[in-house]
């Protein structure tokens, strides 16, 4: 499977190979500083199946939810932010920003998380699981999700990324 999509302006065009290990839509009170809306819904991928195909991004450093910092890379025109790394994973694993698609409906969260931020008057969907924090993949992906989270980790600790 590819996937492309780009920035608002479109100067930053990226493509995905594969299948995402997991999609987050996070409501937790940085995301929303962050982004400026109710939340985000995140496309994890190894970074490896994620190629940036043109533009130009600057880099910021935020908090994240754990309190660590995370990178978040914007469009360099229009400042549109297209992905981030976690402090978990570092740069192996990339998650770009799931309304930066062309095909925004291709993706569907696998969980929310930080449910108990999000905003009153948003309604949850039934079908997806929802935690008031974070919670524990194992419970919710699939195995061979698992295990790609697993080889990621395994690379980390050897060094890579």
């Amino acid at each position: 499977m590819i996937r492309t999509g780009g920035c608002g302006c479109g100067y930053v065009r990226y493509r995905t190979h594969g299948e995402p290990i997991m999609v987050h839509n996070c409501h937790c009170r940085l995301c929303q500083q962050q982004t400026g809306s109710t939340s985000v819904v995140n496309v994890f991928i190894e970074s490896d199946n994620f190629e940036l195909v043109s533009g130009d991004l600057t880099e910021h450093m935020l908090k994240s939810g754990s309190g660590k910092m995370h990178s978040v890379h914007r469009c360099a025109q229009c400042g549109c932010a297209v992905w981030s790394h976690y402090p978990g994973l570092g740069k192996l694993m990339t998650a770009f920003r799931a309304g930066t698609l062309d095909k925004p409906d291709g993706v569907t969260p696998d969980v929310v998380i930080f449910a108990k931020f999000k905003m009153s008057w948003v309604t949850l969907p039934d079908n997806i699981p929802s935690f008031p924090e974070y919670y524990d993949a194992r419970t919710v992906l699939p195995p061979e999700e698992i295990e790609r989270l697993r080889a990621l980790g395994e690379r980390r600790k050897a060094g890579d990324g």
